[in-house]
């Protein structure tokens, strides 16, 4: 069995969370070894109806999120559900929803009558804005997040552009399970559980630390192509082969510049790395050299120098790809899905398969 699956061995999960980032963390608990009850209203979770569905009409997004839980419908407005709910919290050490504020209190299930059941308890509520927002209230999905958090203002080119992952609902789900680890451990002090606010509008703050160090420090507002982070600088950009791919450069550092100029045999372009921002004419002269060249003949001219130069993947290729293929972290599971699975060897060992989703209370007709 992997070390992995004894980190969080015996610890019990309650899962109300909905979408991509509470469950993304349970999902991340599974592979540490949790047990995880996933609570569903008694239509289903919406996911269940989001997205395509596989040879024997399964959601795959509802059971990529959910893979290795158990899965049950509860009315949370029924006072025999709401009964059945309280026992099973009373022995859970971790609670997870995602809930706008208010819902859980309108329930009678807010921290204060859940912790006063179970003082051990770990109360997560995760949710766009947190508890005491002015926006507490509004409907928002990642896109929205990242425009307020001042992210979407200095990418793309011509036009703000969002990402895909949804990077406010990935590192939420990552910080939610940051933070309950760090509750889990303060608990083993004095037994005391807590309620942890998280809103995924916070979550991209921390990744901007940089851009907070030179605001504060300056005033300076980082702008869209004005910097090599968001494609101002010809060291660290895409550019497209001859073969219609693209490679990515990578060449932050002068060493790696150097030597791919060495590499490229334009040693008139080392000196150029400081280039004021944005390179537009240096960008031109490099895209030029990339675009005689075919993907392989970049990756043979390129690889052996060292310079950060690699191919721009699809998810296929990336998936067999020698790398992913040699960490064993993007497997097979029992039912044809791909896992991927947490992205950390222990002791050598990538943590083990989940098992497909329990699920216990849901009608067949509601799995298409």
């Amino acid at each position: 069995m992997s070390r992995f699956s004894h980190f969080m061995s015996g610890i019990r999960v309650l899962d109300l969370s909905r979408h991509f980032p509470g469950p993304l963390a349970t999902l991340l608990m599974v592979d540490f070894g949790a047990e995880v009850l996933k609570i569903e209203p008694p239509s289903g979770d919406e996911l269940r109806q989001t997205g395509p569905v596989d040879a024997q009409g399964r959601p795959v997004y509802f059971d990529a999120i959910n893979a290795g839980k158990v899965c049950r419908r509860m009315n949370l407005k029924d006072d025999r559900d709401k009964g059945e709910f309280l026992t099973v919290v009373a022995q859970a050490d971790i609670l997870i929803e995602s809930f706008r504020p208010g819902v859980m209190e309108r329930l009678g299930l807010g921290y204060p009558v859940l912790s006063a059941l179970n003082p051990g308890l770990v109360y997560c509520s995760l949710n766009g804005f947190g508890h005491d927002s002015p926006l507490a209230n509004i409907a928002a999905h990642d896109g929205n997040y990242l425009g307020l958090a001042g992210v979407l203002d200095r990418n793309g080119s011509d036009a703000p552009i969002f990402s895909d992952p949804p990077v406010a609902d990935c590192v939420g789900g990552l910080l939610a399970l940051s933070a309950i680890l760090g509750a889990l451990q303060a608990r083993h002090a004095d037994g005391r559980g807590c309620q942890i606010d998280l809103a995924l509008a916070d979550a991209v703050m921390p990744l901007q630390a940089f851009q907070l160090a030179t605001f504060a420090a300056n005033g300076t507002i980082p702008r869209r192509g004005h910097h090599f982070w968001n494609g101002s600088a010809a060291y660290y950009h895409t550019y497209a082969t001859s073969d219609r791919r693209f490679v990515m450069l990578g060449a932050v550092e002068p060493k790696f510049w150097q030597a791919f100029c060495s590499a490229a045999a334009r040693p008139d372009w080392v000196a150029r790395h400081g280039e004021a921002e944005p390179q537009h004419g240096l960008k031109a002269a490099v895209a030029a050299m990339f675009a005689t060249l075919t993907l392989a003949e970049c990756l043979a001219r390129f690889g052996p120098a060292d310079c950060c130069v690699t191919a721009i993947l699809d998810l296929k290729e990336a998936i067999e790809s020698p790398h992913h293929r040699q960490r064993g972290l993007v497997r097979q599971g029992s039912n044809g899905e791909l896992q991927a699975l947490f992205p950390a060897l222990v002791n050598g060992e990538p943590p083990a398969l989940r098992m497909p989703i329990d699920d216990r209370s849901a009608p067949a007709a509601a799995s298409g």
